[in-house]
């Protein structure tokens, strides 16, 4: 084999002097194997990356956004039961609706009532975000009043 060349799927193996060497590809020869690129083929990946990049991005936004409404949502049961708890406790009105308001998302609507020994505490907030993608989260808490606690009818 001194001086011949061997064709290979690697390339073209070149042996001289007992030392074999491995040098890539001849003209025209692909690294891969199997048949060459069509010239129509050039440009799949930039074109399927144009495709797939925005859709991953609105997709990652999607989850952020559900994320925020989660959290929002979560904010508004906290600020139900803190409202009802101090209803329950004959806290004033002001105070009921101010601890309240503390706990729920920014721009929430917080009413109360009462139905005989019961206080409800309802909180009412939009999702961050869009107009386009805005919910409406409620979250209602009730609570026996204390004063009712123990009371012998």
């Amino acid at each position: 084999m001194d001086g011949s060349e061997d064709g290979s799927e690697e390339g073209r193996t070149v042996a001289a002097a007992g030392v074999t060497e491995v040098i890539g590809p001849g003209p025209g020869q692909d690294m891969v194997p199997g048949p060459p690129a069509a010239a129509g083929d050039r440009g799949f990946v930039t074109a399927e990356a144009a495709v797939v990049l925005p859709v991953l991005v609105a997709f990652t936004m999607a989850l952020v956004w559900a994320l925020l409404a989660a959290a929002a949502l979560i904010q508004c049961v906290d600020a139900a039961r803190a409202g009802a708890r101090a209803a329950a406790r004959q806290e004033p009105p002001g105070t009921v609706l101010e601890t309240a308001r503390q706990a729920a998302p920014s721009g929430a609507r917080v009413s109360v009532r009462r139905e005989g020994d019961l206080v409800h505490v309802r909180v009412e907030a939009d999702t961050p975000g869009p107009d386009a993608l805005a919910l409406d989260l409620s979250q209602e808490a009730t609570a026996l009043a204390e004063e009712t606690v123990g009371a012998v009818r």
